[in-house]
């Protein structure tokens, strides 16, 4: 039956894997990362001769897919030709902000706080919450974003640690934080 559902989406066009994807069918993304990924990870490793950062690359152009597959337009160009053109431009500006500072992962996955920290007593209160809300969570969200915020270990650190695909790893810290944002806002 696996077989059978492969062979089905092999044939499935790109587009139609994407109206799929727009349902939220998990197996037409994975059939859009079976066909692109190589391509996509090829594009990103050349660029940034390092292929912890080309995964990196390679898992947010899938989750953007995943987010957004409702806004991709067949008559301005082909998946495979956005795909190229994305990694290329994100492998590029991966690599303009090594110069600064290679750790894109702390501002996409911050947390702004609405209230004053001036005092020891806001700080104690806000540190009871999220201890609150982080216990909450299930153990692969919290094991993953109190490594990445406490530990100040990097998504690839992380995964090696864990013994998990990266994918998996910056899912979860992305999950937690979305958590952490709403329950402190």
């Amino acid at each position: 039956m696996i077989r059978a559902q492969r062979a089905e989406q092999q044939n499935d066009s790109d587009w139609s894997l994407l109206e799929r994807v727009v349902q939220k069918d998990e197996s037409a993304l994975a059939a859009l990362y079976d066909r692109y990924s190589g391509l996509v990870f090829a594009e990103a490793t050349r660029i940034l001769r390092d292929s912890g950062a080309a995964e990196e690359v390679l898992q947010d152009l899938f989750y953007q897919i995943w987010r957004t597959a409702e806004k991709f337009d067949p008559a301005r160009g082909s998946l495979p030709g956005w795909l190229l053109v994305a990694a290329r431009n994100r492998s590029i500006s991966r690599l303009r902000r090594r110069s600064t500072r290679d750790d894109d992962e702390l501002t996409e996955n911050s947390v702004v706080l609405p209230c004053n920290l001036e005092t020891t007593a806001a700080q104690n209160q806000l540190l009871g919450r999220v201890k609150t809300i982080l216990g909450g969570m299930p153990d692969g969200q919290r094991e993953a974003i109190e490594l990445a915020y406490f530990e100040g270990m990097t998504h690839s650190e992380i995964a090696e640690h864990l013994a998990m695909p990266l994918g998996t790893v910056k899912t979860r810290i992305r999950s937690a934080v979305e958590i952490l944002k709403q329950a402190l806002a």
